[in-house]
């Protein structure tokens, strides 16, 4: 069992092959103390700290490091949605510790093994939508309803390499030049629904569909700019 004393972490440097709940709960420290421990790679903070208990950005890339996977893998989001972190570049001890126990993960050496598996599970189509729906609220900043833009973008980007949708690109380049704003919640999610279901030569494309106005002014977009060819009339017979 973990102890629960008080005490914070900071993820810093795990040495290969130790168990992280020994890591965990070794790591207890009185409320007034920050130090490093050099054997087990954790640094304590101060209990009063607004970051107490969490592993943040740098804590992240140190991680990342020791497990063998790039910062920005897409492989870091299927694991932040197997620990349910609420917020991106961040993991609370409890999302950190439910994450690994359900993941069936106590080390390091186990944590780098279970890499394959979590990418894998980015090929399964309704883990998939699991993942991209996550990854709104994840990657919004803590009291918005909407996306930035900017971040959708990236998130986009991310996702759909992985997904192979061809017109993403095309996407991005329409909602920074004729959208600016922040992305809805519904925009997010019936956006891959489009992906999925509208193939990118639009010739099953339905102008009366219930899609949102963003979604149908990018299919003006795609035509206005000679991207695709398909007619608007060609929806309606």
């Amino acid at each position: 069992m973990l102890v629960r004393q008080g005490w914070s972490l900071e993820y810093e440097s795990l040495d290969t092959g130790v168990e992280l709940w020994t890591l965990l709960s070794a790591c207890i420290c009185s409320k007034s103390l920050v130090r490093r421990q050099r054997n087990i790679g954790i640094k304590m903070v101060e209990e009063s700290d607004p970051y107490a208990d969490m592993i943040l950005a740098d804590g992240i890339s140190l991680l990342c490091n020791d497990i063998q996977v790039d910062p920005q893998d897409i492989v870091m989001l299927a694991i932040s949605w197997h620990m349910k972190a609420a917020t991106m570049c961040e993991f609370s001890k409890q999302e950190f510790v439910r994450g690994l126990q359900a993941l069936g993960i106590d080390s390091l050496e186990k944590f780098r093994e279970r890499i394959p598996f979590i990418r894998s599970e980015l090929k399964d189509e309704h883990k998939f939508q699991e993942i991209y729906n996550f990854a709104f609220d994840w990657a919004k900043e803590k009291g918005q309803k909407s996306l930035a833009l900017d971040t959708a973008i990236g998130m986009w980007q991310l996702l759909f390499a992985e997904k192979e949708w061809p017109l993403v690109e095309h996407w991005c380049q329409f909602l920074q030049a004729r959208h600016n704003k922040a992305i809805s919640r519904d925009t997010w999610s019936q956006l891959l629904e489009f992906a999925r279901t509208v193939d990118p030569a639009l010739t099953n494309y339905d102008a009366e569909g219930a899609w949102p106005y963003l979604i149908d002014e990018f299919v003006e977009y795609l035509l206005e700019n000679g991207i695709q060819k398909v007619q608007l009339s060609d929806w309606t017979h």
